[in-house]
């Protein structure tokens, strides 16, 4: 039976729970706020992030981890003992941890590193780490565990909305034209994550029409595959998150419905006031 680890980096976003019980290791993105730079939810926590956000008009910038965090990190678990590593990230359209990872592997040798791009980010990103973990404890090899997540993709769907459409423009996700128009309209665009980017699905006029829409798609969702979990999302609006969990309890009663954040990572791209909606299907 192979010793298996599993990596992943922040915007995961994993509980304290999870991280300990399946012994996940994460390594930090980076936030930069003015001329000081951070380790996400390491240096800065999310309401520090938020209030120093609203404090500023300068935008924040992120980074990937340097590569010398992952050849440090995959050289300890060789010495402990671990046979396989697989490291697991976010959407490698945008950013490029996946391919630091990746570097990292080939410069430590005696162990086998799988990478796996998740093609989504935040608690979505999370049910992969928790599914290769699960197996991991069985003593699947990590072409095992990489196996079986190309499979769970067909599973997993996340939606979201932003409450004001200069973040994902001033962080480059957003061109100009469709801020202007959008702003105008006082457009509240519905995203996902389509090929590994991060492009518009619909376009309604309120949060309340847009909130409603992703939560039928979910319905839909649930109708026809099943739905095993499901985790509202929220960029410090605690109380609309869990006002959207209890409701999402209520008319998903087969399904596990948590709440999670956009830390500061995604929080910088999408801006505070953000809500979406990811879940897991049961086939």
């Amino acid at each position: 039976m192979k010793k298996t680890a599993i990596v992943t980096d922040s915007t995961a976003y994993m509980t304290k729970e999870h991280v300990n019980e399946y012994g996940i290791h994460i390594i930090p993105l980076n936030v930069v706020i003015g001329n000081e730079a951070y380790q996400e939810l390491v240096d800065l926590g999310t309401d520090q992030f938020y209030e120093e956000m609203a404090a500023t008009d300068v935008l924040p910038t992120t980074s990937q981890p340097a590569i010398g965090r992952f050849v440090e990190l995959f050289e300890q678990l060789k010495a402990e003992g671990y046979e396989d590593i697989v490291t697991i990230h976010l959407s490698s359209k945008i950013s490029g941890t996946y391919q630091t990872a990746l570097s990292a592997a080939d410069m430590v040798d005696g162990i086998q590193v799988a990478g796996f791009d998740t093609e989504i980010s935040c608690s979505p990103q999370g049910y992969f780490v928790i599914e290769a973990a699960k197996l991991a404890d069985e003593g699947k090899s990590a072409n095992e565990i990489i196996t079986r997540l190309d499979q769970l993709k067909q599973q997993v769907s996340a939606y979201f909305m932003v409450d004001d459409l200069n973040h994902l423009h001033r962080g480059g996700r957003l061109s100009g034209a469709q801020r202007i128009v959008g702003n105008m309209l006082k457009i509240k665009p519905i995203l996902h994550f389509e090929k590994a980017e991060i492009v518009p699905f619909e376009k309604v006029r309120t949060e309340k029409k847009a909130l409603s829409r992703i939560v039928e798609l979910l319905k839909e969702s649930a109708q026809q595959k099943g739905i095993a979990e499901i985790t509202v999302i929220h960029a410090n609006r605690p109380d609309k998150a869990e006002e959207i969990r209890k409701m999402l309890s209520e008319t998903h009663p087969e399904a596990e419905v948590t709440i999670s954040f956009f830390g500061p990572v995604i929080g910088t791209h999408l801006g505070e006031g953000s809500l979406g909606i990811g879940w897991r299907n049961e086939n």
